[in-house]
């Protein structure tokens, strides 16, 4: 392979790698998945509208109430919703 073909396939490539994290964050599963996470925890949300990925099992989440939190998973295991 040429030095030019690595680098338009390095170009190509870079968008599509960096957009799947987010992509995923906002799959209607995740975003189900997160609203059930925080009203188990006793939070007011109604719905989580977005989320944003921070790291593994690491979410920043708005709710279509307006209310913001981070649900990550700690040393221990557990699962923590901390209001932002």
């Amino acid at each position: 392979m040429s030095w030019r073909t690595k680098v338009r396939a390095a170009i190509v490539s870079m968008p599509i790698l960096m957009a799947g994290p987010a992509l995923a964050a906002d799959d209607p599963a995740v975003l189900k998945d997160l609203t059930a996470v925080i009203a188990l925890q006793g939070q007011p949300c109604g719905q989580v509208v977005t989320a944003t990925k921070q790291g593994d099992n690491d979410y920043a989440v708005a709710c279509k109430d307006g209310s913001r939190y981070r649900v990550f998973v700690n040393a221990e295991g557990r699962v923590v919703v901390q209001k932002q």
